[in-house]
């Protein structure tokens, strides 16, 4: 297969300067705020955004360590394969979050929920619909009954 290769488009900016303590998904992370620098000559592809009231971030783990098959997640004791969790440290470390946008200025967006290192590679920006992204009828894995764990979770250093 061909080798695949991403430029980033611009620098996500935050207040967690490393990976330990930053929330575990955006929910945990809410009204935390940041911005989207994109740079200037994908700037033009930001028209029309500031309609939306969220957008899902993909981002490379720049910070992620050697690539494992298996994990031990936030909310269980038992390691699990790394297409079952959320965790960096994947063979294609690529992350995504859903962050709410409050405004935009020029090439920057306002955007808080956040749950990413300052200095993340941003690698696109897709808008959130949710009549394209809800889904009925959702099973959760492993992660059933585990909800009431999760509403504060911070990386505790294990993926940094």
């Amino acid at each position: 297969m061909k080798m695949v290769e991403f430029t980033p488009i611009g620098v996500i900016r935050t207040p967690y300067e490393e990976p330990k303590g930053v929330p575990i998904q955006p929910s945990a992370g809410k009204d935390i705020q940041g911005t989207v620098e994109v740079f200037p000559e994908f700037a033009e592809g930001l028209k029309d955004i500031d309609g939306f009231s969220h957008i899902i971030l993909l981002y490379h783990f720049h910070l992620a360590r050697e690539s494992k098959l298996m994990g031990i997640p936030f909310l269980d004791d038992e390691p699990r394969g790394i297409f079952a969790i959320r965790g960096p440290s994947r063979p294609n470390p690529i992350g995504m979050s859903i962050v709410r946008l409050d405004r935009r200025e020029g090439n920057i967006l306002h955007i808080r929920d956040m749950d990413i290192v300052d200095g993340t590679p941003l690698l696109d920006i897709k808008p959130y619909v949710p009549m394209f992204d809800e889904r009925d009828d959702v099973k959760i894995g492993w992660l059933e009954g585990k909800g009431s764990q999760f509403p504060d979770k911070k990386d505790d250093g294990r993926f940094s």
